[in-house]
């Protein structure tokens, strides 16, 4: 746990946002912010030790973890406003969640359309959150340069690459989870490393409807 959360550190130069070191001068609410965003995602790691299942997207995004510090997680569902979709903080650990984002920014705390369909279709499907870790082959957070840190960018080949020591400490900690891609930069990550898994449509996109399918039958056939 301890080097894994270490290597999150050495995020890469360029127009690149790490949320456990860096501050966003902008948006967040106080220099504490970083801190936060640490102890938010170790707390999450460190429930999901015996997880079967790693869901591995693409990068960070500024609606999710660049203010929660949680991969697919967004600060709204930490904060208990998705609650009408059946989705409550208690889901993603147990300490009391903080925000780290201005207020006056966004009121309810940014809200990440991935994050909602992931972690509801968890939901829907009975399969247990601490089961499920969900990580990114690039774990920072990407942006455009002439857009600022609310925005993404898709990360280069190069970048993902950057994100291979962090998988493998990742899966030295979970050593009984099953990684699964979701969408083409985690596929070609895994290729790399010479993984072979399961390939699930990104949700974003119009691919909501394949991924909770796919994410389905692999859950049906886990449970045979």
């Amino acid at each position: 746990m301890h080097a894994f959360m270490k290597l999150l550190k050495n995020s890469p130069a360029g127009p690149v946002f790490n949320p456990w070191h860096h501050r966003d001068p902008l948006h967040d609410a106080a220099a504490g912010a970083p801190a936060i965003r640490r102890a938010q995602l170790a707390s999450y790691i460190e429930e999901r030790q015996k997880a079967t299942v790693i869901l591995l997207a693409e990068a960070l995004g500024y609606q999710g973890g660049h203010f929660s510090g949680i991969p697919m997680t967004s600060e709204r569902l930490l904060l208990g406003h998705l609650r009408h979709k059946g989705l409550g903080p208690e889901m993603v650990f147990a300490m009391p969640p903080r925000r780290t984002s201005r207020v006056d920014v966004k009121a309810d705390g940014f809200t990440e359309p991935t994050a909602t369909i992931v972690w509801g279709a968890m939901h829907d499907l009975g399969v247990d959150p601490r089961d499920v870790i969900l990580w990114n082959a690039f774990p920072w957070h990407p942006y455009k340069p002439g857009k600022g840190l609310l925005s993404n960018r898709t990360p280069t080949d190069d970048e993902v690459m950057l994100g291979r020591p962090v998988l493998m400490a990742l899966t030295a900690y979970a050593q009984q989870a099953r990684i699964l891609a979701v969408g083409q930069k985690s596929a070609g990550l895994l290729a790399a490393m010479g993984i072979t898994a399961p390939a699930l449509r990104h949700p974003a996109n119009g691919g909501a409807g394949q991924f909770r399918a796919q994410f389905a039958r692999i859950v049906a056939k886990r449970g045979k």
